[in-house]
């Protein structure tokens, strides 16, 4: 068992859903970043276990992060999960799509999310 909770960060333009998923999840610590030009940044600051991220936000979205995520030596080995509303019904059932990262579609129920976050999350 763990000592202490699982750090996630969560990175989406849409404060409401960083907002409510932080409070639905009790069980991990979440910090959020709304701005996905500072994601690396708070990435390196934070040091998470697992990183939500979005796919389409102003500046650079969420393939660009990846990649950044992934060519920076430090964060290169964190699991990945995007969070997307546009993958279709079939996609959404069919597992990983964008780049071989796995996703979960929008919008999520908690069941979900939190069975994603522990299917990803670092033993």
């Amino acid at each position: 068992m763990r000592e202490t909770k699982p750090k996630i960060l969560i990175v989406d333009d849409q404060k409401d859903f960083t907002r409510v998923t932080k409070l639905a999840l009790t069980d991990y610590e979440f910090c959020e970043e709304n701005n996905s030009s500072r994601a690396l940044a708070t990435a390196r600051a934070f040091r998470p276990d697992l990183i939500l991220l979005d796919v389409m936000m102003p500046n650079l979205d969420g393939g660009d992060i990846a990649a950044q995520l992934r060519a920076d030596s430090t964060l290169q080995n964190i699991p990945i999960v995007f969070l997307t509303g546009i993958v279709t019904r079939q996609e959404a059932e069919t597992g990983p799509l964008l780049g071989g990262f796995p996703f979960i579609s929008k919008p999520v129920d908690r069941e979900k999310l939190v069975q994603q976050i522990e299917k990803y999350l670092p033993i």
